[in-house]
């Protein structure tokens, strides 16, 4: 079982001056003591990281040894209606794993590693003053039976911030106290440090899943896909609510054979208490002309998945690049396959959406 920690081995941080002052802010300065620090303007404008073409060679490098502190501004929550009820504030922006298939890159611009945000008593105080206007969920949804739901990990992955500060466990922990929220983050890797957080049934963790031998090419740096199946059991022994994602769901010749396999290896796996929690999500792969370029320079195995012009099609996205989506009129037919696949294998796992 490999260790989460030894993702990162952090040699050069990033920060606003301004981050010093924040508890957590010090709290990861002195658990980097030898750490290079550089004060920047802005956790956004880092030259030498963000829009750097010269990065693409050092990808994975700058992912494990590079930390960015930052001062997050907007305090607002996003409608959302998919995953969660509200998109919180970011906690984190960047990753120190690398899937090829991430768009944060397409934002910041190549080798994104993790920017932690340190004014979490902000963040946390916007998100406690959000659900106190918000009541009670009027009714049961898509989303959750009881609760709002807030997602606190859109643009990173906070199984890995645990490692790096408290940030993760303060979260947990404040939801604990909302008694009409829940929080909820997707993760590719398992951190089993979260086993000890007493979430109390107030966080779901959503664990991504795909066909492990595609998952070994285009999750890149993340835990084993077996080792993620095997975490689902302890996360709800622990007080988690934990579903699943499928996603992306890329298509290639035999597709549906792997993920029958996958949803076998988990029916076979999970206990009846796990099973009688989970739900899942399914996305199919959205691709980008831009991030398909700066792929090519440092992982081209993983674009003759990603990249099939002959079954996507082009879409401007709201932000104006270029996305590719699979065909309009297949893709409604291929979702429907994998349901009915799914369906077939473990009928007790619904589906709260699937695009």
């Amino acid at each position: 079982m490999a260790d989460i920690r030894d993702l990162i081995d952090i040699r050069t941080i990033y920060h606003e001056a301004a981050a010093a002052d924040y508890p957590l802010g010090r709290e990861i300065l002195d658990r980097y003591p030898l750490a290079e620090r550089i004060i920047v303007p802005s956790h956004w404008n880092i030259p030498t990281l963000h829009g750097n073409a010269g990065s693409v060679e050092d990808w994975t490098r700058i992912k494990r040894s590079v930390l960015v502190l930052g001062v997050k501004k907007g305090l607002a929550m996003r409608p959302n209606g998919r995953s969660a009820h509200f998109i919180a504030p970011s906690t984190s922006n960047g990753c120190a794993m690398a899937c090829a298939y991430c768009y944060v890159p397409r934002r910041k611009g190549y080798a994104n590693p993790i920017t932690q945000f340190v004014n979490t008593e902000a963040i946390a105080a916007s998100i406690r003053r959000h659900a106190e206007r918000q009541g009670c969920l009027p009714a049961p949804d898509q989303i959750d039976d009881r609760a709002w739901v807030y997602d606190i990990g859109e643009n990173g992955d906070l199984s890995v911030d645990a490692v790096i500060g408290s940030g993760v466990r303060d979260f947990v922990e404040l939801f604990r106290d909302i008694p009409n929220a829940k929080a909820s983050f997707a993760t590719k890797a398992v951190n089993r440090d979260l086993l000890g957080y007493d979430p109390q049934g107030r966080t779901r963790i959503r664990f991504s899943l795909m066909p492990e031998r595609i998952a070994r090419i285009v999750d890149v740096r993340t835990s084993p896909i077996p080792e993620r199946i095997a975490a689902i059991d302890d996360f709800v022994a622990a007080g988690y609510e934990v579903h699943v994602n499928f996603s992306p769901v890329i298509l290639y010749e035999g597709w549906e054979a792997d993920w029958q396999a996958l949803f076998e290896t988990l029916d076979d796996t999970l206990s009846p208490r796990a099973k009688a929690q989970l739900k899942c999500e399914i996305i199919l792969l959205t691709h980008n002309a831009a991030l398909h370029e700066v792929n090519l320079g440092w992982h081209p195995k993983a674009e003759a998945l990603l990249w099939r012009p002959d079954i996507q099609e082009s879409k401007r996205s709201e932000g104006g690049g270029e996305n590719l989506r699979y065909r309009s009129g297949w893709k409604g037919r291929w979702l429907s396959r994998f349901k009915a696949l799914l369906s077939a294998r473990m009928p007790y796992c619904s589906v709260r959406y699937a695009f």
